[in-house]
């Protein structure tokens, strides 16, 4: 799930590297990229309380959803692959361009969604982990094989509807997954500071992280090629009290910590 300061991983995500090329970056786009350039600061939009967020790209506001539930769009779906295979997602994960991923503007990160092309009748469900894509009339950008898989790397691009499924819930070991539209505001929320692929490394970083913060523990997450040992720390039973602790973090030198809802 995304709950994480856009603003701080913004230059290092896949998706600003998708559009990094485009000449109209090299205007005032991120104010507080450019220095000395001819811009005024303007103030994100008010969001709700609770909501994740809002971030900018190409002078435009975008508000994070703090839930899928009822979710469906249809538009235009695009892909992207080997030129940002390896690089960093808005959630922090490195981009797979074998994996069954996609970006999407506004959807929680965390989110699964099903995918149905609407000029093949195609479907494939998909776990959205990155931003994007930022060009008019795109809804979804879908990782090479997920584009494979319902036709859309030979056209580019595909006309389809957009269905938001929830995350997944707890099974029993089958096949088959089922999903729950999840209740973002409350719940158990932690901050992931690190991601390991050295066991020792991650369990380094939690015993230092120990001395300053409650619950420092590793989670592991195994992506099937291979497998990560996240730091987390802090448990916070509400959304609003655990963003109360992001400016603590950014203090404490970990302003690319990502919150998530365990």
């Amino acid at each position: 799930m995304f709950l994480r300061n856009i603003d701080s991983i913004i230059t290092k995500s896949s998706f600003f590297r998708r559009i990094r090329a485009v000449p109209l970056l090299l205007s005032c786009t991120f104010f507080y990229l450019v220095i000395g350039c001819a811009a005024t600061y303007e103030p994100p939009p008010k969001q709700p309380a609770g909501y994740p967020k809002p971030y900018k790209v190409f002078g435009k506001w975008y508000q994070p959803l703090p839930h899928s539930k009822g979710f469906r769009q249809r538009g235009i779906a695009s892909w992207y692959g080997k030129d940002f295979h390896g690089k960093k997602t808005a959630n922090g994960e490195i981009y797979d361009m074998y994996a069954v991923t996609a970006a999407h503007k506004t959807l929680p990160l965390g989110t699964y969604v099903r995918v149905h092309n609407l000029e093949n009748n195609r479907k494939i469900d998909v776990r959205i982990n990155d931003r994007g894509p930022f060009v008019r009339g795109r809804i979804i950008d879908l990782s090479y094989t997920a584009a494979k898989d319902i036709g859309i790397v030979g056209p580019g691009t595909a006309r389809v509807e957009v269905f938001a499924l929830g995350t997944p819930a707890a099974t029993d070991g089958g096949s088959s997954r089922t999903y729950v539209q999840g209740d973002y505001f409350s719940g158990n929320f932690t901050y992931q500071v690190g991601a390991f692929v050295n066991r020792e490394n991650a369990e380094r970083q939690t015993r230092e992280l120990e001395k300053r913060y409650k619950n420092a523990h590793i989670t592991v997450f195994d992506r099937g090629d291979q497998i990560f040992y996240r730091v987390r720390i802090g448990k916070f039973t509400t959304l609003e009290d655990a963003v109360r602790h992001e400016e603590i973090l950014i203090q404490d030198g970990y302003p690319d910590a990502i919150l998530i809802a365990e």
